[in-house]
């Protein structure tokens, strides 16, 4: 899985009790990413001395290599613990240089490591893998990593929803706690029967299987992660280190000072069950609670609203709000389903990228086809095909399977999934002679839209070395 890779997230605030949605925040510019060049330049064997000297809190604990090699071979499991200087720096990263973000995991352990627990038990799975979510979200459930990776695990929308994490406009369950924790475990349990190892099932859920089966191939087969390490993409190269080096700081807080107080603790909530468009500020405002308390028990929910749907949804509300719904249950919910919804559909239908009140079809890319031509055909934009299939570029390969979302009056006109499209057929040179780049155009697609036009003379007209054209570029094609 692609995640942030970052050891520090950003405490993502959530929203302001009534008044703004719910929406999760990119974490982006502050992340700290530690990889190998940062910890290369520090010297591990002098963290101690850096802290006693540089801050007022004196921290205890010896950092020996033996030490720590012991006691990480006395709270190794199932999963290999093993000790090298490379763990050792991020030992040290937790315990000394950045000590705020393991205070952080501290608070927040106690609202989600039971939830972890409960699902890996259930799925067999060993129990030092509930430490893995703090390296790839400080145990945040809405954040965001600048690839788009998503929640406590950190899922892609393509790995989200092949483990059924539905996303769309009003509610993405990878934000979900219990939900993604599920899918995480039958995520990290299938790469585990890919591999035998768990070492490189990690490595697997940070880098994705491919990645790893590469890594393996150029290392001449070697079949342990220390073996392939060299030839692993940099970010999973420092990734089970961090987390080989979080198992050690959680289980050796005490020797390491930290003081576990002032924990977040479950608020107590009951649950509603609604498969109608449901106001969550009105609803709030009518039961006494307060909105943000609604939020915190419902991360996955995005809009502050539940829209109308076939399936129902259930809603986690604070236990105190239990006394007002059932004396005016009708006139509570009655109210609350009306505030709002119309002008929430606009926006929902309206959102660049959004796939609200859209039909999903896969489009497999032909010879001749650009992203241009499919959103015409599809009357999407090109950079919502992007988003739905995480593309970085306009780059496609013929044979590529693409998830468009169109709209259902469009559908007749859009069968791409089912018949290939009509060929494009040449026009007339309209009175204009120049043309203007649009995105996704080619010169080759260009060429077919004019008759008589080959690319050899649009690139004589305008003087091209190469086949490279820009947007928005004016090209001649007629004299």
């Amino acid at each position: 899985m692609k995640s942030a890779l970052a050891i520090l997230f950003v405490l993502i605030a959530l929203i302001p009790c009534f008044g703004q949605e719910n929406e999760p925040v990119v974490v982006d510019s502050l992340e700290v990413v530690i990889d190998e060049e940062i910890l290369a330049k520090e010297d591990s064997t002098n963290f101690s001395t850096y802290a006693i000297a540089s801050s007022v809190e004196f921290i205890p604990g010896d950092d020996r290599p033996a030490v720590i090699r012991d006691r990480l071979s006395c709270i190794e499991k199932n999963i290999p613990l093993h000790y090298n200087d490379r763990i050792h720096s991020f030992i040290n990263y937790f315990t000394v240089r950045d000590r705020e973000y393991t205070r952080m995991v501290i608070r927040r352990k106690r609202l989600y490591f039971p939830v972890f627990e409960k699902y890996l038990s259930h799925y067999g799975l060993p129990d030092e893998l509930k430490y893995l979510s703090i390296i790839e979200s400080g145990l945040n459930p809405k954040a965001i990593s600048r690839a788009r990776a998503v929640g406590l695990w950190q899922f892609m929308y393509a790995t989200g929803r092949h483990y059924n994490l539905k996303a769309d406009w009003y509610i993405d369950e990878r934000m979900d706690p219990e939900k993604s924790t599920d899918a995480a475990c039958r995520y990290l349990r299938d790469l585990y029967g890919m591999f035998n190892d768990w070492e490189l099932a990690l490595a697997a859920y940070n880098a994705g299987p491919g990645n790893v089966k590469k890594a393996i191939r150029r290392s001449g087969y070697k079949k342990t992660f220390w073996e392939i390490y060299p030839h692993l993409p940099r970010e999973t190269r420092s990734y089970v280190p961090q987390f080989v080096a979080m198992i050690y700081t959680m289980n050796y807080l005490e020797e390491h000072n930290f003081i576990d107080a002032e924990n977040e603790m479950p608020m107590p909530y009951d649950t509603l069950h609604v498969n109608s468009y449901l106001h969550l500020e009105t609803f709030a405002n009518l039961t006494g609670v307060c909105l943000e308390d609604i939020q915190k028990l419902n991360p996955s929910i995005l809009r502050n609203a539940l829209p109308d749907a076939t399936k129902t949804h259930v809603l986690k509300i604070p236990s105190i709000a239990i006394e007002q719904l059932q004396e005016n249950r009708l006139a509570i919910l009655d109210s609350a389903s009306k505030v709002g919804k119309k002008e929430l559909e606009v926006l929902a239908r309206n959102t660049e990228g959004s796939t609200y009140g859209r039909d999903r079809i896969i489009y497999r890319v032909k010879s001749g086809d650009v992203l241009g031509s499919i959103a015409l055909r599809h009357k999407v934009r090109v950079e919502d095909i992007k988003k739905w299939n995480n593309l970085t570029s306009n780059t496609i390969h013929v044979g590529q399977s693409l998830t468009i979302w169109i709209n259902p009056q469009a559908q007749s006109t859009s069968t791409a999934s089912v018949a290939p499209p009509k060929p494009v057929q040449p026009i007339p040179v309209p009175d204009s002679k120049t043309y203007v780049v649009q995105a996704g155009d080619t010169l080759w697609g260009i060429s077919k839209k004019f008759e008589g036009l080959t690319i050899e003379k649009i690139k004589e007209l305008n003087k091209l070395s190469d086949s490279k054209i820009q947007p928005g570029q004016t090209l001649i094609i007629s004299l």
